[in-house]
């Protein structure tokens, strides 16, 4: 794919740009040779939509740990098995009934999604919703790809923060030195990390679904780095954008060989599925 390290990772020379630098040392060397074809035209879906899954069972209960401090929460689960809430079923019938509204270039006939169960709900719910409004077919397939999964947090999964505090306050320190970004939890990932997966699921979805409109189904995280890498964020400006709701809708559009932001962590399409 031409421009793929420009468009992706923000590297400052393209693939094309490196193709015609050596085209012309050939040329200077052996001024015989036909230099060859330019590079073909990036590949890129016509419009990439990104979303959150819906309120999670994990999430409620998060929140509730979180208002008293409580150092636990009831969940025995694999974070990889956690399912919807009520809330969140709502909002991915929501997200099915905006998907149905978009103009008919902008409606995705392609969903990859994450394998974990809350995002896959969320991808059928939608679906369903969407097929039942006549926008997309009922046999529309979903495609589950591990790259799309959430961010893993290794001996921090399921602690909320006070506990993470107070069983693991050495891990705690280096969190707030490390930042975010870099900082991985033994046996998890840092955000660093599922921005290199994430590159690589853009590279096929940008092979794959060149001319078309596709459908991420993902997590807090796995969004947060589409964006950082799309736009070639910074570390300050990854960090200002805040959490990624539930449900929200991220768009880009194709454009000047780049997949440019139109929408980000929109949320006007739940109002009224959040009480």
């Amino acid at each position: 794919m031409a421009e793929l390290g420009t468009t992706l990772n923000g590297q400052h020379q393209s693939t094309q740009h490196q193709a015609t630098q050596h085209q012309a040392t050939q040329h200077q060397h052996h001024p015989h040779v036909t230099a060859h074809r330019p590079a073909a035209a990036t590949r890129l879906p016509s419009v990439l939509i990104a979303t959150r899954h819906g309120e999670s069972t994990a999430n409620v209960e998060f929140q509730l740990a979180e208002a008293v401090g409580a150092l636990s929460v009831p969940i025995s689960s694999r974070d990889a098995d956690i399912p919807l809430s009520l809330r969140g079923q709502r909002q991915a019938q929501a997200l099915g009934r905006w998907w149905a509204a978009l103009p008919g270039t902008d409606r995705p006939r392609s969903v990859w999604c994450s394998p974990y169960v809350r995002t896959a709900e969320t991808a059928r719910l939608a679906l369903a919703q969407a097929a039942g409004l006549g926008a997309v077919p009922v046999t529309l397939a979903v495609r589950y790809d591990e790259r799309l999964r959430d961010r893993e947090l290794g001996i921090l999964e399921m602690l909320p923060k006070a506990a993470i505090e107070a069983k693991h306050p050495e891990e705690a320190a280096r969190r707030r030195k490390m930042g975010e970004l870099y900082y991985r939890p033994p046996g998890g990932e840092s955000w660093a990390d599922v921005a290199l997966r994430v590159r690589s699921l853009l590279r096929d979805v940008c092979e794959e679904e060149a001319g078309r409109p596709v459908l991420l189904v993902a997590h807090d995280c796995t969004v947060l780095m589409l964006r950082y890498a799309l736009d070639r964020l910074t570390e300050q400006q990854l960090i200002e954008l805040g959490a990624v709701h539930n449900c929200s809708t991220s768009l880009w559009r194709a454009q000047d060989g780049r997949l440019r932001p139109d929408r980000w962590n929109a949320v006007d399409h739940l109002t009224g599925e959040d009480d």
